[in-house]
């Protein structure tokens, strides 16, 4: 083989290398928008380049790939559904109140899941992970509980809150939509071993 085929042949490698490199980069590609949806579109604003978004959702799939989710006790999944419905009623007489409550809720729930709790944004990176089409919603709600917690929402702004908290609790609990009632027996139990105050919210 003289140096011209040898070139050329080193030429033919190297665009079949060029080739494969980019059908595995528009796969990755692929995977990661089906996996975090809008959630990718928001990666990729918030970064100088396409390529620094999209290490940044692999880096949460690997930490994510680290956490110990865990599933809901019957006893437990019981005790928030209680709850959600009780911050419903107790929405008719006061919003703003149910808001927070809903607040409160949704983050108890995310750690139960085993979620990370103590540090916001990290918490938002790896619900990404598993929840992207929800996200928006939470992030809409969350924002919404941070101005009623400044007297600055609108009764309408916290109907809003409440719906959209309600569609990441759906998903955390593993029912779409939430009951729209407990059963009798689970909201016994869930009452007969919540706080005094929660017991008082349920019965209001």
């Amino acid at each position: 083989m003289d140096t011209g085929q040898i070139i050329m042949l080193l030429i033919v490698l190297a665009a079949v290398a060029a080739c494969a490199y980019v059908a595995w980069t528009a796969l990755r590609r692929q995977s990661l928008r089906r996996r975090f949806g809008p959630e990718y579109d928001r990666a990729v604003a918030e970064h100088d380049t396409r390529t620094e978004a999209e290490r940044d959702l692999r880096e949460r799939e690997r930490r994510h790939a680290e956490l110990e989710l865990r599933e809901l006790t019957p006893e437990d999944r019981a005790k928030f559904v209680v709850r959600w419905h009780a911050l419903q009623s107790h929405f008719i007489d006061a919003p703003a109140d149910a808001v927070g409550e809903a607040d409160v809720l949704v983050r108890d729930l995310i750690t139960a899941r085993g979620y990370p709790g103590d540090d916001d944004e990290e918490q938002l990176a790896q619900l990404s992970v598993d929840h992207a089409a929800t996200l928006a919603s939470y992030r809409e709600a969350r924002e919404i509980a941070d101005r009623n917690s400044r007297g600055e929402a609108a009764t309408e702004d916290l109907r809003i809150a409440v719906v959209r908290y309600r569609e990441l609790v759906a998903q955390l609990l593993g029912e779409d939509p939430v009951p729209a009632e407990p059963t009798p027996t689970a909201a016994a139990d869930a009452a007969a071993t919540a706080t005094p105050r929660r017991d008082e919210e349920v019965h209001a």
